[in-house]
């Protein structure tokens, strides 16, 4: 087989801006507040400005984004989820049949085609998965529960867009959908994914926290938001410190202070809501006519609830929670790349045979791990020392950083290997580094 083709760091598109020393970092465009994840994804060429709340997102975003997608894809299709893709250009008629088109104002992106009809660009798809469903004549309850999700592009016209990723006008979500024959079997689902959502956060590695919500432009009846505590988040939450209860602070009369179960006095704390849940009832099926034919062969509206997962505000928001003032820290599952290689500076004595000897062990790595081959980086810019490359690598977030250093030219070479994320640093061989290594996964 041929060697695995090394990916050089000096060839990947990611512009960094990384500050040096202490000195103040992008701090954004003038007079616009920044937070640390968006300082730091700007800095570390993860994002670009475009217009106000729109980021190209470079490679190394997506490349995060896509794993995030298939964890989402792996907890989705465990409770029964099946992906599709909605148009993001959306009918004004769908939008004004469920009262929305008025209701949510502003937010819309709204334009005319040619025709002179009116349509939004997708904040959200109840009208339109809702609209698809009620096309489908002959349902029957044996072909329930349906549960329809997406990852897509969302827009919402935010008066202030503002923290990057965090509140931006144009984001990618994952919203499913589901119908039910019952109000019992909805409520089952609501469960299910919510549980989905407590599976997926707790392998990210994020301290969440799931909260009694307010059902706001969306509607139902029962609704819980997944929150990641953060200074800078916009929703203030009241938490039992004994984990009995836990809500946003607008779902609260002004009186209660204390936990409904244990009477301990609620703490309060700020969250960057990363996800949403909705049980519907028949708020939406009942405009589009979603029906199937129940076991005594009548018509019946299904159930329906809806389920949101912020993709890019989860990318953000991890950095946000995980990363230190100058680092990025990265969920290790969702990392860009897992793995930074760094070379002997150019000019040094251990040069010549610790490039060679690196080159192997990442061919060797390649073959027996093929899963990271992808996955690993080659930091080549060798005039610069072991050292600036290290801050840089350890700035960037590489979960695993693997040095040529003063004792590659022993024999058997040693590498210096630091695990980011628990700040150790070993001394290894390259059977050590291929069995340490054998650990990591990638979804």
């Amino acid at each position: 087989a041929g060697k695995a083709k090394r990916l050089l760091l000096s060839r990947l598109f990611q512009p960094l801006s990384l500050p040096m020393g202490s000195e103040a970092g992008w701090e954004g465009r003038p007079g616009e507040p920044t937070c640390r994840s968006q300082r730091l994804m700007l800095q570390g060429g993860l994002i670009h400005p475009a217009s106000p709340g729109c980021y190209c997102y470079l490679p190394p975003t997506v490349r995060a984004m896509e794993k995030l997608v298939r964890v989402m894809d792996e907890e989705m299709q465990a409770v029964g989820g099946q992906k599709l893709n909605l148009p993001s250009l959306c009918s004004a008629e769908l939008w004004r049949a469920s009262g929305r088109w008025d209701q949510m104002g502003p937010e819309l992106f709204r334009l005319l085609d040619r025709h002179k009809h009116s349509y939004c660009l997708g904040p959200t798809h109840e009208e339109a998965v809702t609209e698809l469903v009620a096309c489908q004549s002959g349902l029957t309850y044996k072909q329930l529960p349906l549960r329809l999700y997406q990852v897509t592009r969302k827009f919402r016209d935010e008066p202030k867009p503002r923290f990057g990723l965090l509140r931006s006008r144009e984001f990618y979500m994952k919203d499913m959908y589901t119908f039910d024959t019952s109000e019992e079997a909805a409520r089952q689902t609501y469960e299910q994914v919510c549980d989905a959502y407590c599976s997926l956060f707790s392998r990210l590695g994020l301290p969440f926290v799931k909260v009694r919500a307010a059902t706001g432009s969306i509607g139902g009846t029962t609704s819980h938001e997944f929150q990641l505590p953060a200074d800078i988040g916009e929703d203030r939450l009241v938490l039992c410190p004994e984990g009995h209860f836990a809500a946003n602070v607008e779902t609260l009369n002004r009186e209660q202070t204390s936990c409904p179960t244990c009477g301990e006095k609620l703490t309060e704390t700020k969250g960057i809501e990363v996800g949403h849940t909705f049980y519907l009832g028949t708020k939406y099926s009942s405009v589009s006519n979603a029906i199937f034919i129940s076991p005594e062969n009548k018509p019946q509206l299904a159930e329906m609830g809806c389920y949101g997962l912020g993709v890019t505000r989860i990318l953000a928001a991890s950095i946000e929670v995980l990363s230190t003032e100058d680092s990025i820290r990265w969920p290790s599952l969702i990392a860009p790349y897992q793995l930074c290689f760094i070379p002997p500076k150019r000019g040094s004595k251990e040069e010549a045979e610790g490039v060679a000897r690196l080159e192997r062990l990442y061919d060797d790595l390649a073959e027996a791990l093929p899963h990271l081959a992808g996955d690993s980086v080659l930091d080549d810019r060798t005039q610069l020392t072991i050292g600036k490359r290290l801050k840089d690598a350890n700035k960037l977030g590489y979960p695993y950083v693997v040095i040529a250093g003063k004792r590659v030219c022993e024999d058997p070479p040693v590498f210096e290997v630091w695990n980011q994320n628990t700040g150790e640093v070993l001394f290894v061989t390259k059977e050590g580094v291929i069995e340490l290594l054998s650990k990591v996964q990638v979804p």
